[in-house]
């Protein structure tokens, strides 16, 4: 049985890997060149230092997966809004580990006060990220067509979200306020 567990320095290298392989072959990402570990080292750097999680899939002492929440834009009032991304090793795929690991990321923004987790699927025809999303809860809220264009084609990508805790109905507790 996999372990979900906060992420560490030493599973860098395998992030990369896996996030380079879903760069290279898929289009659940519009980035075209692959990171280094060097620079998932800077962007987990960025989402961890924000008190968001960043979460790794470990089976066999090896990471197969991993997830994480950042705020949905840069500025400041969307600290209660996260965009989540979750990526599997090929080898990982089909057998829930996928939902596993999104439901504990959604466990641990929730604790974190996060109150909205948007899903900004690359490719409407992207049946494991949509159907991962509906699973846990999360409704369709749009999609932008033909906004990237990657393989020689164009894209779209589909917006999805979920509520978390109270969502709207109060107003969030706010972590830099209460310290």
């Amino acid at each position: 049985m996999p372990l979900i567990r906060p992420s560490r320095d030493e599973d860098l290298d395998a992030i990369a890997r896996i996030y380079g392989h879903h760069v290279l072959t898929g289009t659940g990402t519009f980035e075209t060149t692959p990171p280094t570990a060097a620079d998932m080292a800077i962007r987990r750097a960025d989402v961890l230092g924000k008190g968001l999680p960043w979460l790794v899939a470990e089976d066999a002492g090896q990471v197969i997966g991993f997830a994480y929440g950042n705020w949905f834009k840069p500025r400041p009032a969307y600290r209660f809004s996260v965009e989540d991304s979750i990526y599997l090793a090929p080898e990982a795929a089909g057998k829930g580990l996928g939902r596993a690991l999104l439901a504990e990321l959604l466990a641990t923004l929730e604790r974190g006060g996060v109150r909205k987790v948007m899903a900004v699927i690359g490719d409407s025809a992207n049946a494991g990220s949509i159907g991962v999303h509906t699973a846990l809860g999360f409704e369709r809220v749009g999609v932008v067509k033909s906004c990237g264009w990657k393989f020689e084609r164009w894209l779209d990508i589909v917006l999805m979200e979920k509520s978390l805790g109270q969502g709207d109905s109060s107003p969030p507790v706010d972590p830099q306020s209460a310290a």
